[in-house]
Order: structure tokens, then sequence, then C-alpha cells
């Protein structure tokens, strides 16, 4: 059996297939475009998900992956056994190789064989192959291709079968396995049941669809998607029984052993921490560089779980500093030679771990005093165990971990309610299920259904409808190719009705990268007649499955009929404000990079007629200079009319030339590139881009940015205007700026030395009123000393008085304290029409029993609130203001009854 690396063994495959025919396709990203239903990419698959619908059509019909994958949770693999487990993981790259429509189970079979028996010289006798128990051509072709008869297991639908959705294309499949155990003990029993039997390679032959009522058609053009594990495969041919063992995962962890100083006996003791940092510390690594962030929802909150559950397990084997992105540099130099993004990434990547971790350490402090908090009333109450329900607050809300939970109430003689936490932890599961977004094949089926009637009708091509864009079409004579209303394929739509309408071609923008869909019209106005026949309000356009697009509006007269002639028409001044405001987010990318550092990534936008938004990473507020600084320089590009031009080139040519591709984005083969500048070579702004652009830059005509602040955790979100927009807001500003003038009676570029002097003036008049206010309370405060009252040699004030805030009330407390000597005093007063009481002791009075804390809980209550503090000095509030005279009069009776 051959002995190679996992580099070795990913270009063997690819090359392999390559020479099959196959095209080398690159991994997509693990963030799916176009697919709410899932959340990352989990197989190879996911890629050609429409390709295999049908609803998509490439330039090959055989392809070949390495496909960056995540599973982090569900039969695949729960997060918990990443670590313990010698074969589970968070990411892993999934080996496949692809038919779209072109050879089937003979060949796949043929493949699979010869590269696994032959090439690799994987030894028959640990080999099993599994099909599905009514598919006796897999079985014979198997047998054919040299597999003994009782090495060729059948098994039903739950191991062998295969199926993207309750409807949709499925079909079987056949798995190869490989035993790792003792030969003499290998029985046919132990495939799909004991774990020394290990799933290689998953060969799914997609044969029929699935109808809603359960009846299987057969595909006219069967299909074939396969998988297998990169990392199991190294397993093999490297002679390892678990996947840490491999060369994908021992230089991560002779890093980690190298930062901890830690001898063998040590890293062994230590096996399930270092198993988990490796295994995350790669799936952090590529979930950055895919553009995801540490964050609160979604994919963001699952790549935070990764990290801080590396994090964790960091602390646990030795760390007590922020180490994961000395770990991650491993990973960058490991797979930089293959995902070559990763190295031109490193710095963010690795700024974005640092921060993050040094977040979570923050959180484990706040943490650990909330706990503190937590079981100290617990024990007042006499409980000894920490409720479920509050380990799970201090997780979900602050991301405290429950081992620490655990751990921490442990030392203070504390138990956890743990079944609680985990019937907690399920319920959110539960809510997090049902708020996921889904997209099953039968609400998309309508669209599918009226696309193949175009093809079958000749009305559009086997790509689908075509879209003008690109060549700046602003309207176009057309002809209504089909009508939608209410999820149905209709003949006609009357006035009133909400409609989604097919054309063969459109000048109207879909929705694509940020920039939002054209609206207009659609109309048919016969030339003699006096006004249109009917009328059709487009207010957006929508792709909801490729090749097809929707225009969605409102019949606003008439009746429209499928096969009338119609002409579509742009709201023009409307798509000249997004064309400036796509432009400008492209310069202003220029811009933040040149001005904060190349570290800057966009991290999403929007492009509306209105305004522009741009999110891009960078780890603190952007500084007024900053923004000036980026807001010159944008103008300045703006105002030097730079052509701005557009071409078609692959991808791979696109980015060897400089071209920037941004985070999570899908692209094709073939991509276009848009173009700031004079030349290529010294282009101010090249990125690929499909959406509407001006042809040169003084056309935008201005930029105003009007807002900066925080998105998310690392990006940051700058909304800017141009063109219109901006010219109305310098004239806002200018008005506002007069009206300014006029009310300081100044001219108005001395405004500001106008409003110095006026805040001088106010800060004057605000220390003589302060000055005023003081005084006053003093008076009043030396009119009330003869109101104490002696109770066993202490002096007892309880008084309501007036003052404005509760610091002016804390002060008089301190006062009459101070005066009075040995004494308690509390005063209430009504701020903002609320009753608020302090109370103060001095220390004599402390050492007799007297406890400001406790004093003043129970006098607030019968105002209807609460509060407390120290045995000197204590505080509360309530809500009815009323019965604050009769809280004060309770004072004396419990100092009394109080004092030793």
């Amino acid at each position: 059996m051959k002995q190679l690396s996992t580099n070795e063994i990913r270009k063997l495959f690819l090359d392999y297939f390559h020479e099959l025919n196959h095209a080398i396709v690159e991994s997509s990203s693990l963030v799916p475009a176009d697919d709410p239903t899932l959340l990352f990419t989990n197989a190879g698959m996911v890629q050609f998900k429409d390709v295999f619908l049908g609803l998509e059509k490439r330039d090959y019909n055989r392809a070949t992956t390495s496909q960056k994958s995540l599973r982090v949770s569900g039969k695949h693999n729960d997060l918990e056994n990443v670590g313990p487990s010698p074969r589970h993981h968070t990411f892993f790259e999934m080996l496949g190789n692809f038919s779209f429509g072109d050879y089937f189970k003979k060949e796949a079979i043929q493949f699979a064989w010869h590269l696994l028996v032959e090439e690799l010289g994987m030894p028959l006798e640990r080999l099993w192959f599994t099909v599905y128990t009514e598919d006796d051509e897999a079985e014979r072709l198997w047998r054919e291709a040299g597999a003994p008869a009782d090495r060729v297991l059948r098994f039903g639908k739950k191991d062998n079968w295969w199926a993207m959705g309750d409807i949709g294309p499925c079909g079987p499949c056949s798995e190869i396995h490989y035993y790792w155990g003792d030969l003499a003990k290998q029985t046919a029993d132990g495939v799909n049941v004991d774990d020394e039997y290990l799933e290689i390679w998953n060969l799914v032959f997609m044969q029929y669809e699935q109808k809603a009522d359960g009846a299987l058609i057969p595909l006219p053009r069967p299909s074939v998607d396969t998988g297998a594990g990169l990392e199991r495969l190294a397993s093999i041919l490297q002679g390892h029984d678990n996947n840490y063992d491999t060369d994908a995962f021992t230089p991560i962890m002779d890093r980690i052993q190298g930062l901890l100083g830690d001898d063998a006996a040590q890293r062994q003791k230590n096996l399930v921490g270092y198993r988990v940092i490796a295994d995350h510390s790669r799936a952090m690594t590529f979930l950055i560089g895919d553009g995801v962030l540490p964050g609160n929802e979604s994919r963001s909150y699952v790549l935070r779980m990764i990290l801080r559950r590396a994090a964790r397990f960091g602390k646990r084997i030795g760390f007590t500093k922020p180490f994961l992105a000395e770990v991650c540099k491993v990973v960058i130099d490991q797979y930089g030679g293959h995902y070559t993004d990763l190295p031109t990434k490193a710095d963010f990547i690795l700024r974005t771990v640092t921060a993050e971790e040094e977040r979570f350490q923050r959180t484990l402090t706040t943490g650990l005093a909330l706990l503190d908090e937590l079981i100290d009333e617990l024990r007042t109450a006499g409980k000894d165990e920490v409720p479920g329900a509050d380990a799970f607050r201090l997780w979900d809300t602050y991301g405290f971990p429950i081992d620490i939970t655990r751990d921490v109430a442990q030392e203070q003689g504390f138990t956890v309610d743990e079944s609680g936490f985990r019937r907690e932890m399920e319920a959110q599961r539960e809510r997090a299920r049902a708020s996921v977004i889904t997209s099953e094949a039968s609400d998309l089926s309508v669209y599918g259904r009226m696309l193949e009637a175009l093809k079958t009708q000749g009305i559009v091509g086997a790509d689908g409808v075509a879209h003008l864009i690109y060549e700046n079409v602003e309207d176009a004579d057309t002809t209504i190719a089909g009508i939608i209303v209410d999820g149905q394929i209709v003949d006609e739509a009357s006035q009133g009705q909400q409609v989604e309408i097919v054309l063969p071609e459109t000048p109207f923008y879909v929705e694509s990268g940020g920039q939002i869909s054209d609206v207009g019209e659609i109309y048919y106005f016969p030339e003699d007649v006096e006004r249109p026949i009917w009328t059709i309000h487009v207010r957006d356009t929508r792709r909801p499955i490729s090749g097809l697009i929707v225009h969605i509006g409102e019949v606003t007269t008439g009746t429209v009929q499928a096969g009338d002639p119609a002409y579509a028409i742009i709201n023009v001044d409307r798509r000249w404000d997004i064309m400036r405001n796509h432009t400008a987010t492209h310069i202003l990318h220029h811009a933040l990079r040149q001005t904060l550092g190349m570290h800057v990534h966009q991290a999403g936008s929007l492009v509306a007629p209105d305004r522009l938004r741009f999110d891009f990473t960078h780890p603190q507020a952007v500084r007024a200079e900053e923004l000036e600084a980026i807001e010159r320089m944008a103008n300045e590009i703006i105002l030097d009319n730079y052509p701005v031009g557009d071409r078609w080139t692959s991808y791979s040519r696109a980015v060897e030339e400089g071209a920037t591709a941004l985070f999570g984005e899908k692209y094709g083969d073939t991509v276009r590139v848009i173009t700031i500048g004079n030349r290529e070579e010294d282009a101010v702004s090249m990125e690929l881009c499909g959406g509407m652009h001006v042809e040169s830059t003084a056309e935008i005509g201005n930029l105003r940015i009007v807002s900066e602040g925080s998105s998310a955790s690392g990006v940051r979100r700058i909304e800017a205007i141009t063109g219109r927009a901006a010219e109305q807001w310098t004239r806002n500003r200018l008005a506002t700026l007069a009206r300014a003038a006029s009310a300081l009676h100044t001219r108005p570029e001395a405004v500001d030395e106008a409003v110095d002097h006026l805040q001088e003036q106010n800060r004057k008049l605000q220390q003589e009123l302060e000055a005023m206010r003081a005084q006053l309370a003093r008076q009043q405060s030396e009119s009330l000393l003869n109101r104490a009252i002696r109770v066993d040699g202490l002096a007892v004030l309880a008084e309501q008085v007036q003052a404005d805030d509760a610091d002016t009330l804390r002060q008089m407390t301190d006062w009459f304290r101070d005066k009075l000597g040995s004494s308690v005093v509390v005063l209430g007063s009504v701020i903002d029409a609320k009753p608020l009481l302090i109370a103060a002791a001095t220390e004599d009075a402390v050492k007799r029993g007297i406890h400001a804390g406790n004093l003043v809980r129970d006098a607030a209550k019968i105002v209807g609130g609460g509060g407390g503090g120290r045995p000197n000095m204590a505080q509360a509030g309530g809500r009815d203001a009323e019965k604050l005279p009769d809280a004060l009069k309770i004072v004396s009776a419990w100092v009394e009854r109080n004092l030793k």
C-alpha cells in the first residue's frame, strides 16, 4: 500500500480524475451561496446542487474537487465528540468526483476500484462494499470489478439510500469500508455496526426523482455524486487507526506541545485537549478565511463556540495567555499551498482569532463574578445546587462554559443541575431549528415547471432567461413569457392582482452582490390606442432558481395575458443613483485599505438608490481624522475622472492579475472584472463584480460619509451618500449652518467661535447655579439638625428633603452623619417622580448592630421597592412616592429594635 502525505493524497485524487476528463473545480466557500437551507457547506455536492437539479448548466459534465466542509451537529458530528473520538472533526476535506448526466454506476464503481485497489494498493482483504438492498446492478458491477461476492453486502434505506429532500433527486448509494482490526476477527456482521469498519468513500447514484406521492420516476440523465474523506484516507495510507496521528494534525499538535513546553507524557495525558485545539484551529482558520466572523447568531455563533471551546481546553491544559493565533499560523502554512487565499488573509485571520480569544478572557472574568454572586444568593437561601436555568443563562447570555460553572460550584460545595441545563439547551436548539429559513424543493417547483415549459416551447434557450444588464440596457421590447399568481402558473392576471412576470429578456437588474433590484414598469401600448392596454408596476426582481428571473409587482390597469407583447422599462434616475453608489463602494474599499491598512476587506454591502452601506474588517473604531482622509481620497479619485471598465475573464486569471474577490461570494469559472483607472497595471481598483457602474468616476459627483460604527465583532460599518443625495445633504448642512449663524448673530464662518463663547458662558452659569444649590442645601440641612432624636445614645435623623439627584442626596446624608457624630441618618427625596432613600451609619453604630443596607431595604418595602448596600451606606428606590413619609417613620423604631 502506498505511503502518502495528506497533500499528496489530495493531489493524486484530483490528478487521477483529471486524467479521466474531469474538470478540477476549486473548493467552494464554507458559506453556501444562495442556499438558506444550509448553515455550512458540509459535502462536495453542495456547490453543484443546482447542476444536479437541472437549474444550472456548466461548461463540463464531469468534475472533481477537494471541498472544504464543516459539520458541527447532528448524526455526523456532535461537537462534544470532537477530541475524545479518534475520527470526529468539525472541519474536514471531502474528495469527490461527479457526473452530471454523463457516466453512471459502471464507470463510478470502476474508477473507485481502480484508484483504491490498483493505484493506492489497499489490501482487498480489508475492504467491504455495501449496496442498496434492491440494487442488483451495483452488486454485479462490484463483483465484475474484482470484489469477492461475500464482500459485497446489501443494506436498506437507512444506510444505502440518498435523497436531496422529501421530493426531488434521490437514489441508491454504495459505500466502501476499510477494516482496521484483527483479520481473524473480521466478519460481515461488523459493517455499519463496529467502529473498526471505517467508511471511506460513498458513491451516490442519482437515479430517480421522488414525487410528492412517493412515486419514483427514473431520471432521463442519471448522475453521480461521490465523497471520500481526505483525513480518513490519510489514516489508512499512513498506517494510523486514528486521524489525529496523520500529518493533517501532527504538525499542529507539535506546535501546541512546543508552546506549552510539554514532554511526551504530558502530551499524552492532555491528548483530548491537544485534539480539540488542533481540530478547532483548522475550523476557525478556514471559517474566518471565508468571511465568517465571531458573533452571537447563525454561522458567527458557531465560530465563536468553536473558538471558545478551543480556548477553554487550552486553559485546561496549561495555557494562561492567548495562544490560538500561533496554532493557526501552522494551519495557514500547512494548507496555504493548496488553498492559496489563506496566506493572503493570514494577518486578518490571526488578528480576528486573538481579538476573540481576548474577548473570551474578559467573558470568563464577568462570568466568574456573576456565578459567585449567584452562589452567595443560593447559599443564603439554604440551597446547594446551581439551577440548570441559571447555568444555561450564564452560558447563553455571557458565554460562560458549563464545565467551568461545574468546577467553580464544586469548589464552593455546590452541585449543578446539569440535566436541567441540557433541557434548556435542547429547548434552545428546538427554537433555533424552528427559526431556520427553509426553502424546500416544493416551494420552488413552480419556477422549475415554468422554466422547463419555456425551454420546451423554445421561448428561452437551454441556459434559461437572458439578462441584459451588462449592456446598460434601460428598456426592452419583449413578450410576456409567463405569469405566476399565488404560486400558480396562470394564463392571465387582472387589475389589482399581485403577479410574478417572466420575460424572455429583461432590462431589470436582479439583486445580487449587495446591489438591490431595479424597479419600473411593464406595459402593452399599441400605436393605435391612446393609453396602455394594461400596466404592471414592478417593485422587485428576483431569481428564485438559476436561469429564471421573475418581475414582482401589481397589475395597475387592464388584464395581462401570457404571450402579450410588452415594453419593459426601468426607473432610469433610480438606476443612476444606484450605479453612482455602487462604483463608490469600490472607491471606498480602495480608500479604506490605503488609509487603515491592507487587513481591511469588504464584509458586506448594500447598494441602494439613496445610500450605500459598506461593512469592512477592522479591529477598532475609525478615528475622525481617518474618516476625513478616507473621504478626501475617495473624492479625489472621483474628481480625477478615471474611466470605469469591465471585461470577462476566467476566475483564476482574474485573481492572478490582482483582482479582489470578496469573502463569501460565489464565483463561476468565468467572472466579470470592474476596473477603475487608466491601465490595469496601475488601476485604482480592480474587483470581481456583476453589478451596475458608471462609465467614469466624475459621474458620481461627490461622496459624503454620514456615519461610522460597529456592525459585528471585528467589523465596522460606513454609510455614505453620493450624487444627488450628497448634493442635497450638503445643501441641508449649509442651510442649518446659516440658521445657526443667524440665531447666534454671527457670520457662518464664525459659528464655531460663537458656540465656544456660548458654551463658556453656560459653563460659568452652571458653576454659579451649583454653588447656589449647594448653599441652599446646607441651609436646609442646618435647619434639620435640630430634628434629630436620641435612641439609646445614638442620634437618629429620618427626614424628607429636596434634592435634584442621587449625588446631592448622598452628599446631604454624609454631611448630616458627620455633623451629628454617633448617628444613623436616613434621607428621602422624590426624584423624577420616584422615591429615593439613602441611609448612612457611623462606625460605632455599625458595631452596635446597625446595618444601613438592611435598614433601607425594610424602609423601601413601604414605597414598593427595594435596595441595599454596605453596613455604613446604602440606597434604595421605590414606585410609590406618596408613601415616602410612612417609610421614614419606621426608622427610629427600627434602630431601637436592632441596637445591641
